[in-house]
């Protein structure tokens, strides 16, 4: 079952939690219910395990949308987009982020800590989250994904080269 459209998952290693916590504390502000999965200070850690405790949760169906950061974003959305039906995307700008939902109905926003300032960060989860996915041909290729998750469509691909 879906949680409810004011719920958020979040989560990030050591190089980008300064950055998760004002995220937070504006989502808070916002009126959202928010799941932080960690980490809870500066100390080193692998961003895997944050990374992967967001997109199982999404995965599930528990989150309809989570946050991951870490230093670029890049490992963290590697990690994410290994996980069934999630559509991870790193977002280094307003505009990725728009498209991220408008195109590719994307359910984790992925930023880099060291990448992006705060107060683009902020503009950026304030688009994302109110930007709606516009469907039609766009359904499609979301729908191609889920096969290549539900049948193993990747093996197939690879079987053909």
């Amino acid at each position: 079952m879906l949680e409810n459209k004011n719920s958020i998952v979040i989560g990030s290693d050591h190089a980008a939690y300064p950055l998760k916590e004002k995220i937070k504390t504006y989502l808070i502000e916002c009126g959202m219910k928010i799941e932080d999965v960690g980490t809870c200070s500066e100390e080193s850690v692998d961003y895997t395990d944050f990374g992967a405790r967001v997109a199982v949760l999404v995965s599930a169906g528990k989150f309809q949308r989570g946050i991951l950061l870490c230093g670029t974003g890049i490992g963290m959305s590697m990690v994410a987009n290994r996980f069934p039906r999630v559509r991870a995307a790193l977002c280094s700008d307003l505009f990725t982020a728009i498209m991220s939902r408008r195109h590719n109905n994307s359910n984790i926003l992925v930023m880099g800590g060291r990448v992006i300032g705060e107060a683009l960060a902020l503009e950026m989860v304030k688009a994302w989250l109110e930007t709606a996915f516009e469907g039609g041909r766009h359904q499609l290729r979301i729908e191609k994904f889920d096969r290549i998750d539900q049948t193993g469509l990747g093996k197939e691909f690879l079987k053909s080269l």
